[in-house]
């Protein structure tokens, strides 16, 4: 559990911090997302955004989900202390009020408001044989 203080700064975990660090010299991207906040690594966020751009001009789906990421997008510097700054229209998008719960998935990093992440997890556990079923379809397993 991490907790964001009074100027919007909250510490990462130093593993998370030290494989963003490791990647690139360029500040990872934290953008909004579903009911929290996504942080990519920089190179990650480059390619991510690439082929969102690349197919929004001929889908107009595709263009609302670009417009809400990459309106949201904006580097998120770690300074000495291992923190970043999380800007008050991310904080405000994701709920986030003091705890904050960080959640590795795959190339990027979910940050929590807590009590929604364990909401979302309880939903997810209870939906979680017809999403197995469901994802393995789509893996062709």
């Amino acid at each position: 559990m991490h907790s964001i203080d009074s100027k919007n700064r909250m510490s990462l975990p130093a593993g998370f911090r030290q494989e963003l660090l490791a990647q690139s010299s360029e500040p990872p991207v934290l953008t909004n997302a579903h009911q929290c906040l996504d942080l990519f690594p920089f190179a990650d966020w480059e390619a991510f955004e690439q082929r969102i751009v690349g197919i929004s001009s001929v889908d107009p789906e595709a263009q609302a989900y670009a417009r809400m990421l990459i309106s949201g997008a904006t580097p998120c510097p770690i300074d000495k202390q291992g923190r970043i700054v999380v800007p008050p229209h991310l904080r405000e998008h994701a709920a986030l009020t003091r705890e904050v719960t960080v959640a590795g998935v795959g190339p990027k990093i979910e940050l929590w408001d807590r009590s929604r992440f364990e909401e979302n997890l309880t939903q997810t556990n209870a939906r979680y044989p017809e999403m197995a079923r469901s994802v393995a379809e789509k893996l062709g397993i």
